[in-house]
C-alpha cells in the first residue's frame, strides 16, 4: 500500500550518449503521487526537445546543480551509455534521493559492487529498468511454477534476439534482461560455465572489443552458455550473430517435470503453456495455450510505469525492490562470467573473485599470473 506522500522527481539525460533512455521518465509525468520538477542535460537542443517534451518547469544543463537546487526524493538516471552511471548514482545518494536507473546499471562489477554499498549505507533505494520481470509475463510465470502447474522447475532457456548484435553484444546489451528474468524464475547462481567463439574459432584477447554503445568491452559472435542455479535448476543462454527467423527467438523458454511455458520478447507479452510432461508435437490432443492472466502490454511504458511504482513501495516498506541494485550486479555477473570461463576453460564460482571486467583483465595478461 502506497501513502499519500508527493514525491519529488527529477530525471537526468544525455542527449547523443543514450538519451534519456527508454522513457524511464515517463512515469513521472503521469502518476499523482510524483511532483516531477526539473530535468537536467548537457545538449542545449536536446534539453529544450526534452523539457517541452516532458513539461516539467525547470531544465539544467549541469545534473550536479539541479540535484543541488531541486532536493529530489527520487531521480531517473537514464542514459542508456552506462559509462557514467556510478557518477549519477552517486551524486543523487549524496543529496538523499532513490533512483531508477537505466540498464545496464554499469559495464563492470567493481562499479557495481560500489553502488550496491552506497545505496545501503545512504539507506536508499535503488531500481533498475528490467522492465520485464514487473510485468505479467514473468510475473505469472513465477505465481505458475509456484503453484506446481509445471511440476518441478528444471531448466530455463533464454535465447538472445541474434541480430547483427549477437554473441557479446547481444549478450549486455539485451541478454540482460533475459539473465535477469532467469534469476527472477530461479533464483541465484551456484557456478556457470561457457563457451564463446568469433568466426568459429576460440576466442582470443585481441577480439575484446569496444562495443557499438560504451558497454566497456565485448568479444564473440557465438555464445552458449550453462548456469547452476542453487535451487537445482539449469539455465542456459545463446545468442548468435544474424540468425534467421531472429525476430521469433529472443525470449525463455521454461521447463518443468509436468509442462512448459514459452515467453516471448524481453517481457514475454505472448506467454503460452504446453501442459503436458513429455513435448509430443505429432499428438494433436496436447496444445499449446496461452498463459491465464497474460495480455499484450507496453513492455516500455507500462513496465516503467511498474517499476517506479514498485520503487515508492520499496522506500515505503524498506524492501529491495523487484529489480534491485543488487540484482542488476548479478545479471551482470551472470554475463562477464562466461567470458571468465572461456577464458580459464573452467568453471566459475559465484560469486566472482575477479571483479574487473574479464576481457579487460585478459588484454592486460591479468590471467594466468
Amino acid at each position: 500500500m502506497i501513502s499519500n506522500k508527493t514525491y519529488r522527481a527529477v530525471s537526468i539525460g544525455r542527449t547523443g550518449c543514450g538519451g534519456f533512455g527508454h522513457g524511464l521518465h515517463k512515469p513521472f509525468m503521469e502518476l499523482d503521487n510524483i511532483d516531477f520538477v526539473a530535468l537536467s542535460d548537457d545538449d542545449d537542443e536536446g534539453r529544450k526537445t526534452a523539457q517541452e517534451a516532458a513539461g516539467v518547469p525547470r531544465a539544467y544543463a549541469d545534473y550536479k546543480e539541479m540535484l543541488k537546487e531541486e532536493n529530489p526524493d527520487l531521480v531517473c538516471i537514464g542514459p542508456r551509455w552506462p559509462d557514467r552511471h556510478l557518477e549519477m548514482v552517486m551524486a543523487s545518494l549524496e543529496v538523499g534521493a532513490s533512483i531508477y536507473c537505466e540498464k545496464p546499471m554499469t559495464s563492470n562489477l567493481q562499479e557495481g559492487d560500489e553502488i550496491v554499498r552506497a545505496a545501503d549505507t545512504a539507506g536508499k533505494k535503488i531500481a533498475v529498468a528490467h522492465q520485464g520481470v514487473y510485468l505479467d509475463g514473468l510475473q505469472r510465470t513465477k505465481q505458475t511454477i509456484a503453484e506446481g502447474v509445471i511440476g518441478h522447475l528444471n531448466a530455463v532457456h533464454a535465447h538472445g534476439k541474434q541480430d547483427s548484435r549477437g554473441g557479446g553484444e547481444d549478450m549486455i546489451v539485451l541478454g540482460t534482461h533475459l539473465l535477469n528474468g532467469m534469476r527472477f524464475l530461479a533464483g541465484d547462481i551456484d557456478w556457470m560455465s561457457a563457451h564463446v567463439t568469433m568466426e568459429g574459432r576460440e576466442l582470443e584477447p585481441a577480439d575484446a572489443r569496444e562495443a557499438t554503445e560504451p558497454l566497456e568491452l565485448v568479444a564473440g559472435d557465438c555464445i552458449n552458455c550453462y548456469y547452476a542455479f542453487k535451487s537445482g535448476a539449469a539455465g542456459f543462454f545463446d545468442s548468435r550473430k544474424d540468425q534467421p527467423g531472429r525476430s521469433h527467438l529472443f525470449g525463455w523458454e521454461v521447463i518443468g517435470s509436468e509442462g512448459r511455458i514459452f515467453l516471448s520478447g524481453g517481457g514475454g507479452a505472448d506467454a503460452m503453456i504446453y501442459p503436458h510432461a513429455a513435448f509430443v508435437p505429432n499428438d494433436t490432443d496436447r496444445k499449446w495455450q496461452p498463459l491465464d492472466g497474460v495480455g499484450n502490454q507496453d513492455f516500455q511504458r507500462e513496465g516503467n510505469k511498474r517499476a517506479v511504482l514498485d520503487l515508492i513501495d520499496a522506500i515505503e516498506n524498506d524492501r529491495e525492490p523487484i529489480s534491485s541494485a543488487r540484482d542488476a550486479v548479478a545479471a551482470l555477473e551472470m554475463i562477464l562470467g562466461a567470458y571468465e570461463s572461456q577464458i580459464t576453460g573452467a568453471r566459475v564460482e559465484f560469486p566472482m573473485r575477479q571483479r574487473k571486467h574479464p576481457l579487460a583483465a585478459w588484454k592486460d595478461g591479468e590471467y594466468g599470473r
